[in-house]
């Protein structure tokens, strides 16, 4: 609204209008920076629909928080059916996908980007060559499309030593230290703690010098009870993955183990802190 200033009134009327439209000229001149409106972003890479777990209460934090959080997963988990009578291939292909939608929707999570790699042969150099490559390209052009603040992706232990995991944090890592564009510098990797590992494998626990030293483990993300519950239910939606009869045990643990925080590594630097942003 526009305020309007003349003369011919009264000197002390006259004061006031031009006091009226100095503080209006301010008020219509302030601005709030476009960085400053915009949502944050956060996109989480992993190799394959239900990796997410190992990062799940925190993702469902940053989503409560109003942060969009991206879940980026590069293979199409065919190879994934230790746990299922659905036969690898295509169809467990596509069982793993609405399992991640699911997960995703628990979360409170933007819609999974699923690029479609083959499960368990990111690395099949002699069989093609140029794969990697072909990963890398279409992680930029998603990372540049979304442009995230932060990222989030396996440690270069791939949290499990899957190869797979592995792979897809030397990628990123790969993007961020190249300073391709649209991808951010804040990067941190996520692992495992050895007791999430024993409940998930009770008979071969955690491989050894996999699981790094807690004092890498700088950063630490509190989370809240919903959103442990949230993680709990994301966790569910991977039916092919987990049984149900494993799940208590599964949220038990990650419960214990976690403590309320979240633990991450920061790819450059040692800092300590509390937040993904900041």
């Amino acid at each position: 609204m526009a305020t309007r200033c003349s003369s011919g009134a009264t000197t002390i009327t006259a004061l006031r209008r031009v006091l009226v439209c100095l503080a209006a000229s301010t008020v219509l001149s302030v601005t709030v920076p476009a960085e400053q409106t915009a949502p944050r972003t956060l996109a989480a890479v992993f190799a394959h629909p239900d990796d997410e777990g190992a990062a799940s209460p925190i993702l469902a934090r940053y989503a409560r928080e109003g942060v969009k959080v991206h879940l980026l997963i590069v293979t199409d988990g065919a190879a994934g059916g230790q746990q299922t009578t659905i036969p690898r291939g295509p169809e467990l292909a596509k069982a793993r996908a609405e399992e991640a939608r699911c997960s995703a929707d628990a979360l409170g999570a933007q819609p999974p980007i699923l690029l479609g790699f083959p499960d368990g042969q990111l690395g099949s150099y002699a069989d093609e060559p140029t794969r990697l490559f072909r990963v890398t390209q279409r992680l930029h052009e998603e990372l540049q499309r979304i442009r995230p603040d932060a990222l989030l992706t396996w440690g270069p232990d791939g949290g499990t030593g899957h190869p797979d995991h592995r792979l897809v944090s030397a990628l990123v890592t790969q993007l961020v230290r190249t300073g391709a564009p649209g991808v951010p510098e804040r990067l941190f990797y996520v692992s495992l703690p050895a007791e999430l590992m024993r409940a998930a494998n009770p008979g071969r626990g955690e491989p050894p010098l996999l699981i790094p030293q807690a004092r890498h483990l700088t950063v630490r993300i509190p989370f809240t009870a919903a959103d442990l519950e949230a993680g709990r239910r994301s966790l569910a939606c991977h039916k092919t993955q987990f049984p149900a009869n494993a799940l208590t045990g599964l949220a038990e643990a990650a419960k214990q183990a976690w403590n309320g925080a979240v633990a991450v590594m920061p790819a450059s630097g040692s800092g300590a802190g509390s937040d993904l942003f900041r």
